[in-house]
C-alpha cells in the first residue's frame, strides 16, 4: 500500500481547504484514517472512513466542520475542511489500517508523506 497526501496550504480562519489521499495497492477490509500533528504536540486523531462501507467517524474537535469521504473507483480518500480555525494549523497525514477500526495511530500500518495546513487569524 502507498499513499499520498496533498492540499494543504494557507488559509484564513473560517475558510476551506479540501485535503487529498491517493492510494495503490490493497483496498479491501481497510479504513482510511486522517491525523494530524501540531509542532510540539502528539499527533492526534482526526478522521476515518470505512473504505468498502463508508462508515465515518471523527474527533470533536472537528466534529460539524469537516467531512471524510471517499471515491473507490478513483481510490482516493478526501477531507473537506471547512471553518477552519487557527488550531486546526498542523501536518496532516492519511493513513490505512486494515482489520476493525480505530482511532489509535498506531494501529494504521501505512502512512502518507503528511501535508501542511496553516490557518492564520
Amino acid at each position: 500500500v502507498q499513499l499520498q497526501a496533498y492540499g494543504g496550504g494557507l488559509v484564513q480562519a473560517g475558510g476551506s481547504l479540501r485535503l487529498s489521499c491517493a492510494r495503490s495497492g490493497r483496498t479491501s477490509n481497510s479504513y482510511v484514517g486522517w491525523f494530524r500533528q501540531a509542532p510540539g504536540k502528539e499527533r492526534e486523531f482526526v478522521a476515518r472512513i470505512s473504505w468498502s462501507g463508508g462508515t465515518t467517524y471523527y474527533s470533536d474537535s472537528v466534529k460539524g466542520r469537516f467531512l471524510i469521504s471517499r471515491d473507490n473507483t478513483k481510490n482516493m480518500g478526501y477531507l473537506q475542511m471547512n471553518s477552519l480555525k487557527p488550531e486546526d494549523t498542523a501536518v496532516y497525514y492519511c493513513a490505512v489500517k486494515f482489520g476493525g477500526p480505530s482511532i489509535d495511530a498506531r494501529a494504521y500500518i501505512y502512512w502518507g508523506q503528511g501535508t501542511l495546513v496553516t490557518v492564520s487569524s
